[in-house]
């Protein structure tokens, strides 16, 4: 029973150790994220625009997961344990940064710079956490351990979002305000940085010893490296599918995304702060969607493959906006919030679990980073595009509509190529 399986994984110190680390940054990215969002889109000072949105998370996610292969072969190389002492403490100093420029008004290039960092310092440390997972855990409790793990990681992060919208609140939404936010946001990086402590040096790996000497040699040239690992993909379809799959979906969810932005602050609402208000609704919602799928995939895992289940969702994902999405009203789309909530999470636990199954721990560092990159450079190159056509007030029925065909097509070429894939297995 999952139940069962979930007490087993519990059960383990070190992953205890692991998942509070885990908590404690994912709550402070919340924090930050909020921080950052009222800043730049949700100022009475500053309108918010469907270009202003796709330029914000084009600097924010498009440099930083470009370091997504140089990151998953230092993770390859170093303790990952020590990855995650130090990478909070390095973002801690970083916010301390950008908390002086958001203090004395500045938005323009050195803002987006410092952003930049601490969001990329974030790469290898959720990339650490995703590689060591299986070192703390028995690999017949995969699934489990990263449905509660992962989706506990965020669901704390909204309950940060939470934290940061309550600390808007008592601090104000102006620039000091926002400042005094991120000075929070520094103490709490450092306290992540020294729960990380408590977990044994070496027990996350990787041990190098265990590995071929070619892929150790390759660990010394980043660009090698970053070719090995994608032939090591490549030889496990399942792991490319899956990869496929994620990428797909992230980029159609970074439009709705986008979409949801502006329905908050130009349709649903006339000001910044009832705006702000009902997207942290808006969050919360799809946060709830996210504990759903994590009750719901390890059992339906049991009785289907997670191949099926992910062409599943997809296909839900598609039937939901054209129900829900269609009349671009609050609760609908609300609603709506919380089925791409299930989908997301659900086709992420199931990736998840195929990549840290298929791939070796040599390449676990590369791999995951690789993921992270892709994960988040198709959803801001789908905020770019959506940029071009997307009216102000996010209302446009030809774009949910393309969303839409593409889930339920995208549905369909999963499931015939996982199925051909599958068969071809002896």
């Amino acid at each position: 029973m999952w139940a069962d399986g979930l007490l087993e994984v519990l059960r383990g110190r070190d992953f205890r150790r692991l998942y509070a680390t885990r908590l404690t940054s994912q709550l402070t990215d919340g924090v930050f994220q909020v921080a950052l969002a009222g800043y730049v889109f949700f100022s009475p000072e500053r309108q918010a625009s469907a270009g202003k949105a796709a330029a914000a998370f084009a600097v924010t996610l498009l440099p930083y997961s470009a370091l997504g292969p140089f990151a998953g072969v230092l993770i390859d190389r170093w303790q990952r344990r020590q990855i995650l002492v130090w990478t909070p403490v390095l973002r801690a100093v970083l916010v301390a940064a950008v908390a002086a420029l958001v203090a004395a008004g500045q938005d323009g290039a050195f803002f987006f710079i410092g952003v930049l960092m601490v969001l990329g310092v974030n790469r290898f440390f959720l990339a650490a956490l995703s590689a060591g997972l299986p070192r703390v855990v028995p690999r017949e409790h995969l699934v489990t351990a990263n449905a509660f793990a992962v989706t506990s990681g965020t669901i704390i992060a909204f309950v940060g979002a939470g934290v940061g919208y309550g600390l808007r609140n008592v601090f104000g939404a102006g620039d000091s305000g926002t400042s005094a936010i991120l000075v929070v946001t520094t103490g709490c990086f450092l306290l992540a940085g020294l729960v990380a402590t408590s977990l044994p040096r070496l027990v996350l790996g990787p041990h190098l010893e265990e590995a071929p000497a070619q892929t150790v040699e390759e660990l010394r040239n980043v660009v090698r490296g970053l070719v090995d690992g994608a032939r090591h993909i490549w030889r496990r379809r399942p792991a490319a599918l899956g990869l496929a799959a994620i990428s797909f979906h992230r980029f159609l969810y970074g439009v709705v995304l986008i979409m949801t932005l502006l329905l908050c602050r130009n349709h649903f609402n006339a000001n910044a702060e009832a705006g702000l208000a009902t997207f942290a609704l808006m969050l919360g919602v799809s946060g709830a969607g996210f504990f759903a799928a994590a009750l719901v995939t390890p059992w339906v895992v049991r009785r289907i493959s997670k191949q099926a289940w992910i062409s599943l969702l997809l296909g839900a994902g598609g039937v939901f906006l054209l129900v829900l999405g269609t009349p671009f009203s609050e609760v609908p789309w609300a609603a709506g919030a919380f089925a791409l909530g299930v989908v997301s999470q659900g086709v992420k636990l199931c990736v998840d679990t195929i990549l840290q199954e298929s791939i070796d721990d040599a390449y676990r560092g590369r791999v995951f980073a690789v993921y992270d990159m892709l994960f988040n450079a198709t959803f801001a190159a789908a905020a770019a595009l959506a940029a071009a056509w997307l009216p102000p007030d996010g209302v446009s029925y030809p774009t949910l509509g393309i969303v839409v065909t593409a889930y339920g097509i995208g549905a369909l070429l999963y499931w015939n190529a996982a199925s051909r894939a599958s068969a071809k297995v002896p």
